[in-house]
C-alpha cells in the first residue's frame, strides 16, 4: 500500500461528514497530531448536511481537495451516502475497497485468531447506478465484470500477500450459478495466480464462505471477490470481531485514496460524545501506511492496543462508559 518515499509534510483531505463522523474525527486527529508529521489538513464538506446546505452531496470544491491531497480521511454519510462515498470511488478510480478484519482484546470478537483482509473490486458488479432502472414489469439491475477490473483487483490482492507476508488467497464467487460472470472471475484469479507460485490459492462459493467465515475464520488470510460479495461479508467479518466501530477500510486507486470507518453516521447518538473512534482510527493508520509512514502507524496502533488491554477506558459498545474524547486521550497517553 505504500507510496514512493516518505516526506516530510502531508496535504490530507478532511471530510467528516454526517453525525459521529464529525465526533469520531475530531478524535483520530486529536491523536495524528501527536505523531510528530507534519500534517496539513484541507477540510471538505459532504453528505446529508451538505446536501441540506447546498443541494448537493459532494460539491466539486470537496471532489477537487481530495483530488489534490495525498490522502483522504472520511467519517461518515448519512442518507448520501451513495452519492458521495461510490461517486468518490468512481471519480477517483479507487478500485480496491480494504477492509481488515481483525480481532482485539477486551471487545466482543468471536474468536482470538483472526486476522484477514477482505480485498473488494470497487468499480464494477452491481454497484453502478446506471445500469440499474425500473421496467414496466418491475425493475432490472445488470451486473458489469470486465476482465480489465478483475485482472486488476485480483493481482492486487497477490501482490498485497506476497508484501504483507500472506501465504494464501482465496477466491470467493458463485461460479455455479453466474456461469459467465463469475466463472470469468473464477478463471482470472487461476490465470493470476500463476505469476505468484509462493502463494497457496483457493475458490470458494460465497454462501460457503459465509458459513466458513463463522466455522473456520482461522484459515483466512486474504480473500478477493466482488463488489456486493465483498460488502456483505466485510459486514459478517466486522460481526466476528465485535462490530462496526472496530472496521476501517481503505479506497485505493490510481489517482489516489480514501480511509474511512465502516460504520455509517449513527444519528441516534451523535452529539452525544458515545462514539467509537477506533474504527476511524485504525482508518489513518491505514491512511500512514499508504503514505509510507509505517514506523507512526506501528506506534499508534500499539497505542490502541495498550488501551484495549488494559480495558479501562472503552466506549459503550466495548462495555464501558467513556466518551470518544477521553477514549481519544487514552490512545494519546500511550503514545
Amino acid at each position: 500500500m505504500n507510496t514512493s518515499k516518505t516526506k516530510n509534510n502531508y496535504q490530507i483531505a478532511i471530510v467528516p461528514g454526517d453525525g459521529i463522523g464529525k465526533e469520531v474525527m475530531e478524535a483520530t486527529i486529536f491523536v495524528l497530531d501527536s505523531l510528530g508529521i507534519d500534517f496539513d489538513y484541507v477540510y471538505g464538506e459532504a453528505g446529508d448536511e451538505c446536501l441540506e446546505k447546498t443541494g448537493t452531496a459532494l460539491p466539486k470544491e470537496t471532489l477537487d481537495i481530495i483530488r489534490k491531497a495525498d490522502a483522504c480521511l472520511f467519517g461518515a454519510a448519512g442518507e448520501t451516502a451513495a452519492d458521495v462515498i461510490v461517486k468518490i470511488r468512481q471519480e477517483m478510480k479507487m478500485f480496491a475497497n480494504l477492509r481488515p478484519v481483525k480481532a482485539y482484546p477486551n471487545t466482543n470478537s468471536l474468536f482470538d485468531n483472526i486476522d484477514f483482509m477482505i480485498v473488494r473490486e470497487n468499480t464494477e458488479g452491481m454497484y453502478i447506478a446506471d445500469e440499474e432502472k425500473y421496467t414496466d414489469e418491475g425493475a432490472v439491475a445488470r451486473r458489469i465484470i470486465t476482465r480489465e477490473a478483475e485482472e486488476r483487483i485480483i493481482d492486487y490482492a497477490f501482490n498485497y500477500a506476497l508484501k504483507n507476508n500472506k501465504s494464501k488467497v482465496t477466491a470467493v464467487h458463485k461460479a455455479n450459478v453466474l456461469k459467465k460472470t463469475d466463472g470469468l472471475f473464477k478463471e482470472i484469479f487461476y490465470e493470476v495466480a500463476e505469476k505468484y507460485p509462493d502463494i497457496a490459492t483457493e475458490d470458494f462459493y460465497v454462501d460457503a464462505t459465509a458459513m466458513y467465515l463463522i466455522t473456520q475464520p482461522e484459515n483466512f488470510e486474504v480473500i478477493v471477490t466482488t463488489n456486493l460479495f465483498g460488502d456483505i461479508l466485510s459486514d459478517e467479518g466486522a460481526g466476528l470481531v465485535g462490530g462496526l466501530g472496530l472496521i476501517p477500510s481503505a479506497n485505493i486507486g490510481e489517482d489516489g485514496a480514501l480511509f474511512e470507518p465502516v460504520h455509517g453516521s449513527a444519528p441516534d447518538i451523535a452529539g452525544e460524545g458515545k462514539a467509537n473512534p477506533i474504527a476511524m482510527m485504525l482508518s489513518s493508520i491505514m491512511m500512514l501506511r499508504y503514505i509510507g509512514e509505517d514506523e507512526a502507524a506501528d506506534k499508534f496502533d500499539a497505542a490502541i492496543l495498550k488501551v484495549l488491554n488494559d480495558g479501562n477506558v472503552l466506549t459503550g459498545d466495548l462495555g464501558g462508559s467513556a466518551t470518544t474524547m477521553e477514549l481519544a486521550q487514552a490512545v494519546k497517553n500511550n503514545l
